[in-house]
């Protein structure tokens, strides 16, 4: 009745944690040796904090995160184009947190090794291989660096949570080739700087081919007030043209994109100043891939960026992997730990899923800036007279509606999963 995760990022210990809340008993295979607390800056919005509300988190995750307050958006001037409340502040009845990736992976590891116990999450195990079994499957691992057999599995089903580079969806579909570059180049990092604007703002700035995002990612202060910035500067080349392999932990150049945002001085936040002041910077390719017609076969399916990966727009990357593990759950409650619990989990999440991958690819709720960008490239007094309050309004209230996180219709449905 075992179910074997793989994968060991924020999807697959929020699996395993779901599933343990449940009474199904799971294991976790994760590819390296040391689950390192990685990565910059993300957002978990509010249909994702109260999953992990529901799994008793919340008290560790607001100990460091940022309760969001507000999303604002401005053009390339610094000038406002929009702004709404977020969170508790917009009427949730949770809150969209601001929170380090290495310390929500972290939060997640430990709650998954102090409930599952400590042999629940296996490291230095990459699933070379698998095959079904008269009760199963039977997972087959391997030393990724040398090699080296690493042994088997065996359990009921299996789940593919191993990221965007997916050795099981790999194995799923052998011709797929490489994710889809759409010409964007993220350098991402994470700056000690005085808090900008309330404090509690997460800010985009620009438009489609040159954009910077910033929002602070803890509580943690230093003497003089300071706090931990997260900040993406973004830039849009031809899609032809040759980059690097994505890789989240590759370390960037200030002189490839930091000259293109010398002038972006505003009187609410200096950009290359909180650019320069970053420790280092990785560089990461903007990639996704198609929209699959199918995730599930007999005992096995995909979970997470496995699943839909999708471009980092709108701050629904880790929140949906985190709603794929919560109906997973409720389907295995439903259905039992069976590959119909499976089938309908995936007639569930991958519908959604897809038009959130095809909505952030025309550019979800940041189009208001390239709308702005066309219109007024040389500035503007009133916003009003560039974009009307119902295109402003329009946009933002359709892009939740699409990523599952209309305030109303949150508030007002039953929990996902049923406590037990």
């Amino acid at each position: 009745m075992t179910v074997l995760i793989i994968g060991g990022g924020i999807a697959g210990l929020t699996t395993a944690l779901s599933l343990h809340q449940i009474g199904v008993p799971c294991r976790v295979f994760e590819t390296v040796d040391s689950i390192e607390p990685l990565g910059v800056g993300i957002n978990t919005l509010p249909h994702a904090v109260r999953e992990l509300t529901e799994l008793g988190l919340v008290d560790a995750l607001a100990a460091t995160a940022i309760p969001t307050a507000e999303l604002a958006y401005y053009s390339k001037r610094g000038q406002p184009i929009w702004s709404e409340p977020r969170g508790r502040a917009a009427g949730y009845h949770w809150p969209q947190f601001s929170i380090h990736r290495g310390a929500l992976q972290s939060i997640l590891l430990h709650a998954a090794r102090d409930r599952l116990g400590p042999d629940a999450v296996v490291t230095g195990h990459h699933c070379a291989r698998w095959e079904e079994t008269a009760s199963g499957v039977r997972a087959h691992f391997i030393d990724r660096h040398s090699g080296a057999e690493r042994g088997s599995a065996e359990g009921a089903l299996l789940i593919g949570a191993d990221g965007i580079h997916s050795g099981v969806r790999a194995a799923l579909y052998p011709d797929e080739g490489k994710p889809i570059w759409n010409g964007a180049i993220l350098w991402r990092g994470v700056t000690l700087a005085k808090p900008f604007l309330t404090g509690r703002a997460m800010i985009m700035a620009g438009h489609e081919f040159q954009k910077f995002v910033a929002y602070p990612i803890s509580r943690e202060a230093d003497e003089r007030g300071q706090s931990l910035i997260n900040w993406i500067a973004e830039r849009k080349f031809r899609p032809d043209q040759a980059w690097r392999r994505e890789d989240w932990n590759r370390q960037g150049n200030l002189d490839d994109f930091l000259p293109q945002f010398a002038d972006w001085r505003f009187d609410w936040l200096d950009v290359p100043a909180t650019i320069q002041a970053a420790e280092r910077c990785y560089e990461y390719p903007m990639v996704d891939r198609d929209p699959l017609e199918r995730w599930t076969f007999g005992p096995v399916t995909l979970l997470g960026d496995a699943a839909h990966p999708m471009y980092p727009i709108g701050s629904n990357g880790a929140s949906q992997a985190i709603l794929d593990a919560r109906v997973l759950a409720r389907a295995f409650q439903t259905h039992g730990v069976t590959p119909t619990a499976l089938e309908a989990y995936e007639a569930e999440r991958r519908p959604a899923t897809s038009r959130i991958v095809l909505a952030n690819r025309g550019n979800g709720p940041e189009q208001v800036m390239q709308l702005v960008e066309q219109r007024a490239p040389d500035g503007y007094g009133r916003i009003e007279d560039v974009l009307t309050a119902t295109e402003l309004e329009g946009v933002a209230a359709s892009y939740k509606r699409i990523a599952g996180f209309d305030r109303d219709a949150l508030n007002e449905r039953p929990p996902i999963v049923a406590p037990r």
